[in-house]
């Protein structure tokens, strides 16, 4: 999430309209947004029906806390952030997909694990290669 809030403005030049999709509610929530700043919508799935519809299930214990989760958690403390004691189902998966105005999915990426994200440069370049992409005729990613 931090790597595509980096890049906003790409994103925003390109007409991509982003909404962040979670479980979690109440606290969790409103903690993750106050102290992310983050401007984007947030849509709530309690029930995990869109994370079921999209084939997102309960990870496995290596994919969720193997080595590449540890690499990321090392280069957030590296960046002096302080980590949090995880809240809420952490072997839920998530996942990114892109959504073109026709409804097409573009981008169906279910992660593995925390560190399973497509690059931004790679979402960027799907972007920009859609036909009529524009302010008024945007893809969202979800």
């Amino acid at each position: 999430m931090s790597q595509l809030r980096q890049r906003e403005h790409d994103l925003t030049a390109l007409g991509v309209r982003v909404a962040v999709i979670t479980f979690e509610a109440g606290p969790i929530v409103e903690r993750y947004v106050r102290d992310t700043g983050l401007g984007w919508p947030i849509l709530l799935d309690t029930s995990l029906e869109s994370y079921r519809a999209y084939g997102m299930g309960r990870g496995r214990i290596w994919d969720v806390w193997g080595p590449p989760a540890w690499w990321i958690y090392a280069r957030l403390l590296a960046r002096g952030r302080r980590l949090r004691k995880p809240t809420g189902d952490v072997n839920q998966l998530g996942g990114d997909v892109l959504i073109d105005p026709d409804g097409t999915v573009r981008l169906h990426l279910v992660g593995r694990g925390p560190a399973d994200r497509p690059s931004v440069d790679s979402i960027l370049d799907l972007v920009g290669r859609l036909p009529g992409t524009t302010e008024a005729n945007s893809p969202t990613i979800r």
